[in-house]
């Protein structure tokens, strides 16, 4: 998975073995697709692909079914799937942001037409297999470009996220994105927004808190054990000491290879992504250190916004993200108020303290 840290032990002869044996794999299914003829584009290889993993209560919204599901048991809610399989469901938390990924995907490949690096959409669901139906007709409606399913029948799907070699994991389920964060993977609860807002259909907007986020959280946990001017004297004195990486500095390092094809078409101006850093951090007296870690990773952030503490709320309205990444409920919430869409990193010192109140 891309964004690993260097330090990271190297494979074992045996799962040496297992990557051999799933690249035979691999390039024996090629192969026999190879020989169909289709219009649609293929999944790219898992290798290659940046892979999204989104649950199907982010993709769609299922807050009817969810009821039903608790208020009357597994049997019922999958009857009551089974029932409406022709009704469209709704579209959910992430589906925009899925959407704009796929857009994405169309201009790489009119610009790389072999080349397998961009975005693979995975739907990882606890849902039975007999709701899958349901599920296939809502995307197909849709025109969404999601070809691997992973349906667990109530099972708890994150151990199969290593499996899908997963880049980043979107659910609805808190309990599960904690699963998945404490196993390393990039992961965040979605939040639907309180307002309809416009979202760009020409180019994905993806906006970051930075500590705990894209950032460990070292710097927030000396400032809530020991105060800001503490915090502010410990960045100034590790200005050029790069801060150590968070969970979602891999998919922010995703974005930015993938925009980088874009800058050697010579389309930086056209290019259909775009970054943001929306951080609480005041510039003057913690924001070089935020900066000079971007730099030392070799990571390019097209926007940075320094706040200082005010609310993130009415400047995310500006930006109008397809997601805001935050590690504090409060920023989410806010957000979400406005009409932004908003994913929960669970990670760092900020939940044991969301924890106690």
């Amino acid at each position: 998975m891309s964004g690993s840290d260097p330090e990271t032990p190297q494979p074992s002869d045996a799962e040496k073995a297992r990557l051999q044996e799933a690249e035979q794999d691999w390039a024996a299914a090629k192969a026999f697709y190879d020989n169909l003829v289709s219009k649609k584009p293929r999944p790219p290889k898992p290798q290659h692909a940046i892979t999204v993993a989104v649950s199907s209560r982010a993709l769609f919204d299922m807050v009817e079914e969810r009821r039903i599901y608790e208020e009357q048991g597994v049997e019922k809610y999958v009857e009551y799937q089974q029932n409406n399989e022709n009704v469209t469901l709704k579209p959910g938390p992430a589906f925009y942001f899925v959407k704009a990924l796929e857009h994405v995907n169309a201009r790489l490949l009119e610009l790389y037409p072999d080349d397998e690096e961009r975005f693979d959409i995975v739907l990882m669901t606890n849902n039975h297999a007999q709701v899958g139906v349901r599920l296939i007709n809502s995307i197909n409606h849709y025109g969404l470009t999601i070809e691997r399913f992973c349906m667990t029948g109530g099972k708890s799907p994150i151990g199969y996220l290593t499996a899908y070699l997963t880049n980043l994991y979107l659910s609805a389920d808190s309990e599960k994105v904690q699963e998945a964060i404490e196993a390393g993977i990039a992961s965040a609860t979605m939040f639907t927004a309180n307002k309809d807002v416009p979202y760009s259909d020409t180019q994905l907007r993806v906006a970051f808190d930075g500590d705990a986020v894209l950032f460990s959280d070292e710097s927030e946990q000396i400032v809530k054990e020991q105060g800001l001017d503490r915090f502010f004297e410990h960045e100034q004195l590790n200005e050029n000491k790069p801060l150590a990486q968070g969970p979602l500095k891999g998919f922010l390092e995703d974005l930015g290879k993938l925009q980088k094809k874009f800058y050697a078409k010579n389309e930086r101006l056209n290019c259909p992504i775009r970054t943001f850093l929306v951080t609480a951090r005041s510039a003057a007296s913690s924001g070089a250190r935020v900066l000079k870690t971007l730099r030392s990773w070799g990571l390019e952030i097209d926007e940075a916004l320094f706040l200082a503490g005010a609310p993130k709320g009415p400047i995310l309205v500006k930006i109008r993200p397809h997601i805001f990444f935050d590690d504090q409920m409060f920023h989410v919430e806010g957000a979400q108020k406005l009409g932004t869409i908003a994913a929960h990193v669970p990670y760092g010192i900020a939940q044991k303290y969301q924890k106690s109140v």
